[in-house]
């Protein structure tokens, strides 16, 4: 049975993903994908005659499906994610009563941030930070993949600045610049796995707990708040 064009494109996209995530975004080409489907190359080749829009999909698939996973969206709304900015600046306090129209429920972004830190540090999150590695790297040669980290990099800040900022609302944490405090939190996040390739086992001990410490003192909670119950 011939599949809708949409359908098809769709499971293109999430093969590759699916490549690209246990095996590094390079083993992402034409003829792989199609040999992954048991379709000619040709085919994928009419959805994506370039192989790196293809790729720069794929590492989007990949880091859409985590973020969502990781991090659900407080605020389901499709236009709440605004489009990336080159330069974006800091976002305003939203003051004592917090940003206008926003419906905050205590405990939530406490519940939330303790998943989030608790998934991120597990060894289930290695294939994912080696992706964001192996992506970064790339992107210095592909332009079209780096657009999509770029934008990838910025909606992860901003999911992560809208659970600050929501947990300000509901009175969980205490935080005057939602947006810088999301930026420190994944770029610690990032440091921390820098080394996913190669010595990760040697220094797994002493970062075991350093981006959520750094999260709790930038939220204005006591040591260990943020901790899976």
């Amino acid at each position: 049975m011939r599949k809708a064009p949409a359908e098809r494109r769709n499971e293109i996209v999430t093969t590759a993903a699916r490549i690209g995530l246990t095996e590094g975004l390079e083993c992402v080409t034409l003829r792989r994908v199609a040999d992954e489907l048991g379709v000619q190359s040709g085919l994928v080749g009419h959805y994506f005659p370039a192989a790196d829009k293809l790729v720069a999909e794929a590492f989007t698939s990949a880091t859409m499906a985590e973020l969502d996973g990781l991090l659900p969206d407080p605020d389901p709304d499709p236009d709440s994610d605004p489009a990336p900015h080159p330069d974006p600046a800091p976002h305003p306090d939203p003051g004592p009563e917090g940003p206008a129209g926003s419906a905050a429920t205590p405990g939530v972004g406490l519940r939330t941030l303790r998943r989030f830190f608790a998934l991120s540090s597990s060894a289930d999150f290695d294939d994912i930070s080696k992706l964001w590695l192996n992506a970064r790297h790339l992107s210095r040669y592909r332009p079209v993949l780096r657009d999509h980290v770029v934008e990838q990099e910025l909606l992860w800040c901003r999911r992560i600045e809208r659970i600050v900022a929501a947990g300000v609302e509901a009175g969980d944490f205490r935080c005057d610049d939602p947006w810088a405090t999301a930026v420190r939190v994944l770029v610690a996040i990032d440091g921390t796995s820098a080394y996913i390739n190669t010595s990760a086992e040697h220094r797994a001990g002493p970062i075991a707990h350093m981006v959520r410490t750094l999260a709790e003192s930038e939220l204005g909670l006591a040591p260990g708040a943020l901790e899976p119950r």
